[in-house]
């Protein structure tokens, strides 16, 4: 069992509308794995938490998309009490004690580096890492960075037909 785990309980109850059962689910999820992902964030397939989701803190209007990787301690939140959460694109992976703060959009197979805090936008196979968060390598293959993450039917494409063209 781990924090995702419960969260997709809870989520299923939230949307099933079954009440105290998702509250009570994201208790527990805060009291086994010390993180907050409410029921309300939208989390995609194969999304994964490292270190099983400890300290982790997500905003309830944050969506994730698929086949990301989220490291232990980070934030995805808002910047006020009034303003969302970031939107995340598909096979992102965010490494450990990264804050992605504010209505952002992370585009797919983004790569935020460890200990970031990041208040902007990230284009697509883009790698950012810093305080504030800035552009460091452009047109990335997330794979280099992670082994283990995978990538969305479209974003595999793009990938392919680019490198393609750098070998032509």
């Amino acid at each position: 069992m781990n924090a995702i785990t419960l969260y997709r309980a809870s989520r299923w109850a939230y949307l099933h509308k079954i009440p105290i059962l998702p509250k009570l689910l994201h208790d527990v999820n805060y009291l086994l794995f010390h993180c907050h992902i409410p029921a309300q964030a939208e989390i995609g397939q194969g999304t994964i938490f490292g270190y099983g989701g400890m300290g982790c803190v997500v905003h309830q209007t944050c969506v994730i998309g698929e086949n990301c990787i989220i490291g232990y301690g980070t934030t995805l939140g808002s910047k006020r009490k009034d303003s969302g959460g970031p939107v995340i694109g598909n096979s992102v992976y965010i490494a450990t004690g990264s804050k992605l703060l504010g209505k952002i959009k992370i585009g797919d197979g983004a790569v935020i580096g460890a200990n970031s805090v990041c208040t902007h936008d990230v284009p697509e196979r883009c790698m950012v890492a810093g305080i504030p968060a800035r552009i460091i390598k452009e047109n990335i293959d997330v794979r280099e960075i992670s082994t283990h993450i995978q990538l969305s039917g479209d974003l595999q494409s793009r990938i392919g037909k680019e490198n393609g063209k750098q070998r032509n």
